[in-house]
C-alpha cells in the first residue's frame, strides 16, 4: 500500500483533474480582465465569471446575482458577520453563536464585542447539535444576527438550520450560515432555507484555494456593509480584480460536485464506517459528534487510552488531523464545549474520508491506526 494515505479531506480536498482542466486555459491564452468590457479578453473572462456564478448558484439553488465571490470562507464569514452586523446596528447590536464555531466566525464576533457589540456563544448538547429551544430563549429583541455552521468543521454534525433559521425569521434576527463543509455532500436549497446570508468555499469541494463566495440574499434585500473598498466589485459587496481562473475552477467543483452528489455522498458513508467498523471495539476509542446527524465522510474520535497523549504526531502514513486545520491551539475548544476534559480533547482525532479514497485504503488505515493505539497501550511507541 502506497502511504501516506490522505484522509484529512476535510482540511482541504484534492483538486478534482476536470478542476484543473478547466482553470488551465484561463492561466494561459484567456488571461483578460473580467472587468474590461471592451475587448474579447476581457469579455470572455466575464463570461466564464459569470458562467461560474450560475454553476455556484445551482449546487445551493440560489440566484446567480445573489453570488458575490471573495477569496474564501474565512473572508466570506468576515464580510457577513461584520458587514451584517455594522449595517444593522441601529436596531441593535447583540449576536448569537455557537461555542463550536470555526475560528473565523468566533474571532470575527470578539472583534465585533470590542466594537461595542455583546455576543452570546451558546453550548451545544453533548452530541454537538443544539437544542432550538435555547436557541429561541437566547434571541433578544435587539438580536440582529446569528450565525450557525451547518457542517461543524471537527466532529462533523449537522445542523438543522431549518429549523434555526425559521426561529430567527420570527424574531426578525438575520441569519448566516457558514457553509464551508456541506457543499456536495449535503442538500442546499436557499429557495427554500430560511438562511439570509451563507458563506462558501472551493477547497473543501475538490475545488482551488483562495476563492470563495457568499450568497446575500436580495429579496428581501438583506444590507451588508463592504468590508473592502476600492472599484465597488460585486455588486459593492467586494472590491478587487477577479481572479478569473480560480472562479472558474470554483464553478467547475461545484457544477461537479452536484452531478456526483447522488452516488458519492452513500459511497463516502460507504467507506467512513467501513473505518469506523474496524476500530469502533478498541477499548478507550471514544466517537465525537452524534454519529446519524452526521456528514457521510468525518469520524472524530478521542482516545482516553494510557500513553496515547500524543499519537498523532506518530502517525506518519496516514494524513489525519488532530484539530481544524484553520486552529492553532493544540486542544480542540469544539470538543472542549461538548464537555471534553482537556486530555482527552487534546488527544482527538479527525479521519475524513475523500472521493479519491478506495476501500482498500481505508482497511490498511483502520488497520495502521488500530496497530498504533496497541502500540500505544503496550507502551512502545512514544511521539517524534
Amino acid at each position: 500500500m502506497k502511504t501516506p494515505i490522505y484522509l484529512d479531506n476535510s482540511a482541504t480536498t484534492p483538486l478534482d483533474p476536470a478542476v484543473v482542466d478547466a482553470m488551465l486555459p484561463f492561466l494561459r491564452e484567456q488571461f483578460g480582465n473580467p472587468a474590461s468590457s471592451t475587448h474579447a479578453f476581457g469579455i470572455a473572462a466575464s463570461r466564464a465569471v459569470e458562467n461560474a456564478r450560475a454553476e455556484v448558484a445551482t449546487l445551493v439553488n440560489a440566484e446567480p446575482r445573489d453570488i458575490a465571490w471573495t477569496s474564501g470562507a474565512t473572508e466570506s464569514n468576515n464580510l457577513a458577520i461584520k458587514g451584517a452586523a455594522l449595517a444593522s446596528q441601529k436596531r441593535g447590536k447583540h449576536i448569537l453563536t455557537l461555542q463550536t464555531e470555526h475560528k473565523a466566525v468566533l474571532d470575527t464576533v470578539k472583534w465585533l464585542e470590542r466594537q461595542g457589540f455583546s455576543a452570546t456563544y451558546l453550548a451545544p448538547q453533548k452530541n454537538g447539535l443544539v437544542d432550538a429551544a435555547e436557541f429561541r430563549a437566547a434571541l433578544r429583541p435587539d438580536t440582529v444576527l446569528a450565525s450557525v455552521m451547518l457542517v461543524n468543521n471537527e466532529i462533523g454534525v449537522i445542523q438543522d438550520i431549518a429549523a434555526l433559521g425559521a426561529i430567527c425569521r420570527d424574531n426578525g434576527t438575520l441569519f448566516h450560515v457558514d457553509a464551508a463543509q456541506a457543499t456536495g455532500k449535503v442538500a442546499i436549497d436557499l429557495a427554500t432555507l430560511p438562511v439570509d446570508i451563507m458563506s462558501l468555499t472551493a477547497h473543501k469541494t475538490y475545488g482551488p484555494k483562495g476563492i470563495g463566495a457568499l450568497y446575500v440574499r436580495r429579496s428581501p434585500q438583506v444590507r451588508i456593509e463592504c468590508q473592502m473598498h476600492g472599484g465597488g466589485h460585486e455588486r459593492g459587496l467586494r472590491s478587487g480584480t477577479l481572479a478569473t481562473h480560480q472562479i472558474v475552477g470554483m464553478g467547475a467543483a461545484f457544477r461537479i460536485a452536484g452531478e456526483l452528489m447522488a452516488t458519492e455522498v452513500p459511497q463516502l458513508c460507504a467507506l467512513r464506517d467501513r473505518f469506523w467498523n474496524r476500530i469502533k471495539d478498541v477499548p478507550g476509542v471514544i466517537l465525537n459528534g452524534d454519529l446519524e446527524q452526521r456528514i457521510a465522510n468525518n469520524l472524530n474520535i478521542s482516545l482516553d487510552i494510557p500513553n496515547c497523549d500524543s499519537l498523532v504526531t506518530t502517525l506518519s502514513d496516514i494524513a489525519v488531523s488532530s484539530t481544524s486545520a484553520c486552529s492553532t491551539g493544540g486542544v480542540s475548544h469544539v470538543l472542549q464545549a461538548l464537555g471534553s476534559d482537556a486530555a482527552i480533547a487534546g488527544n482527538s482525532i479527525r479521519i475524513s474520508v475523500g472521493r479519491f479514497n478506495t476501500a482498500g485504503e481505508i482497511d490498511w488505515a483502520a488497520d495502521y491506526l488500530r496497530g498504533r493505539i496497541e502500540d500505544c497501550r503496550a507502551g512502545r511507541l512514544r511521539a517524534a
